[in-house]
């Protein structure tokens, strides 16, 4: 088979399929998100799932979120904390937060998520730190400052996702003047630079198209 984006997209379904399968609550999230008009931006089944994972692998009970958008990824994040777990999830839009509660309270977690309506850059210096996981997946162009707050807010030991980094591979060029490349390149520079964080990126390509996402440890 040929690599192109529809055969990216068609393994992407088979494994979406095979390891993750049918769920009635996240799909009525998404359905509510496409009713509402939200882009179709929300994170792929099987990146839901990682994350999902990697809370549980991690052991991590506070999960800080940036970028809710219609609550698709928040609901796998508070279903990997568990009932004694709490999810804390920022987003600018309050029309987003209003279909992202909904789609949360319908999926049986709302009791464990604090929605805060706001841009990133005002909400997280207004939170309690303390977090075991933060997910960054907001504009690109406050990665560094979304970052920043991700180790601030976090311990030794916390876990750092900062989603959309492959670009199409546009994070190779230097000279390029897209905001969101220039602030996804500085974002990794970051991550490469700060004695904060140790950390990896990996390419992706799936339904989402060519992508990836970088993984960090507060250190």
């Amino acid at each position: 088979m040929d690599s192109t984006p529809a055969a990216w997209s068609q393994a992407d379904s088979y494994l979406a399929d095979t390891l993750v399968g049918p769920d009635a609550d996240l799909e009525s999230a998404l359905v509510a998100q496409r009713e509402a008009g939200l882009p179709e931006i929300e994170v792929a089944p099987v990146a839901g799932k990682l994350l999902n994972l990697l809370v549980r692998i991690s052991g991590a009970r506070r999960v800080l979120e940036i970028g809710t958008l219609g609550g698709y990824s928040t609901i796998w994040l508070a279903r990997a904390v568990g009932p004694e777990g709490r999810v804390v999830t920022i987003e600018a839009e309050a029309e987003n937060a209003a279909v992202a509660r909904a789609s949360i309270d319908a999926a049986g977690v709302g009791d464990r998520v604090d929605i805060r309506i706001g841009r990133g850059a005002d909400v997280l210096p207004t939170l309690v730190g303390g977090f075991d996981l933060v997910f960054i997946d907001a504009d690109k162009e406050s990665n560094t400052v979304y970052l920043d707050w991700a180790a601030r807010l976090g311990h030794a030991g916390t876990v750092v996702v900062l989603d959309n980094i492959g670009r199409e591979g546009e994070i190779v060029r230097d000279d390029s003047s897209d905001p969101k490349v220039i602030g996804t390149r500085d974002g990794l520079r970051m991550l490469g630079e700060d004695p904060r964080f140790d950390a990896t990126a990996l390419q992706t390509v799936g339904a989402k198209g060519w992508d990836g996402f970088a993984i960090a440890v507060v250190v």
